[in-house]
């Protein structure tokens, strides 16, 4: 029977997160180049530059392939899952995230006589641009290959 510690063994899974915790770095970084000032809430932020989520999805399904092989069901099913996550944070997410910040700017203009009402705002950096999304996803392939020698 496997125990949890199995977990720690798995180094498709270790490379993956890997990458996903480097994309989430990268953003601290270029936050801090982009604006000269260290925001360290961009490590637990959703949206931004480059997308952790593509880096993870991507360096997973290569970690498969290169492991069970380019013509495995896995790898087939972990490609075509990168691709639905992927294309829902350049799409559905972005597009949730542009909502958003109409309506708080409708809450903002709407309220501005009695702050007493104004509700929470609403997140609006949600999703990616395809641009953050196509680099999270060449991070997560280079990472992917660096760590090949691993499998």
């Amino acid at each position: 029977m496997n125990t949890f510690s199995d977990i720690f063994d798995n180094h498709v899974l270790i490379v993956a997160l890997i990458a996903c915790f480097t994309a989430q770095g990268l953003k601290a970084i270029i936050e801090l180049v982009r604006h000269r000032k260290l925001n360290l809430k961009v490590l637990v932020e959703t949206g931004g530059m480059p997308s952790a989520h593509s880096a993870l999805v991507t360096s997973l399904a290569c970690g498969v392939g290169q492991t069970l092989g380019w013509a495995s069901p896995m790898f087939a099913a972990t490609s075509v899952f990168s691709i639905i996550v992927m294309y829902d944070a350049a799409g559905v997410r972005q597009a949730a995230g542009k909502q958003a910040k109409v309506l708080n700017q409708i809450i903002d203009e709407l309220f501005q006589e009695k702050p007493e009402i104004r509700e929470d705002r609403l997140k609006e950096l949600l999703g990616h641009t395809p641009f953050q999304v196509i680099a999270g996803s060449a991070l997560g392939v280079m990472i992917s290959c660096l760590a090949a020698p691993a499998y």
